[in-house]
């Protein structure tokens, strides 16, 4: 049988700086997300459309969201396999071009990360891992585009 799980937010604009969106240099691009009882996370658009660039913007989200359901379910898979991870940093990157009307679309995105395990014999099991986490990922299995992934494994300095 197929579970399912829901989920909800609300997206809230905070942008009106009084006369809408009677311009489209008139209002800002400054919004929220909330979700209940979690902390609000204050977004605006890309700088290059005119967004705030100390907010959030949806395509950093979305790397976000790739980067972090990837790495959970590495965590989780390492955790079964007797593989210990004790640090784990990815520095995502993703390419998104325009088209001449204004849309846009994301070609590609990779992932870095830097998994640090605790003994040199679980470095080649830890590597591996890695194509497992992607064919599991919700979000990876939800977008068009190519998620590359370029890990690199060392061992903890004690």
């Amino acid at each position: 049988m197929k579970k399912q799980h829901n989920y909800s937010a609300t997206i809230e604009w905070t942008g009106n700086k009084g006369k809408g969106t009677s311009n489209y240099k008139e209002y800002e691009r400054s919004h929220k997300i909330s979700i209940n009882n979690k902390p609000t996370i204050l977004c605006s658009s890309d700088p290059a459309f005119l967004g705030d660039k100390t907010k959030y913007n949806p395509e950093e989200l979305l790397l976000a969201s790739l980067s972090s359901c990837h790495m959970l379910w590495y965590l989780h898979l390492c955790s079964e396999s007797n593989i210990i991870v004790t640090k784990y940093i990815d520095n995502t990157t993703g390419i998104m071009s325009t088209k001449p009307n204004g849309s846009g679309y994301f070609s590609e995105v990779s992932l870095n990360p830097i998994v640090i395990v605790s003994e040199n014999s679980m470095i080649e099991k830890a590597n591996e891992l890695h194509k497992k986490a992607n064919g599991l990922c919700f979000i990876a299995n939800s977008v068009n585009f190519k998620v590359f992934h370029n890990p690199s494994c060392l061992i903890e300095v004690k």
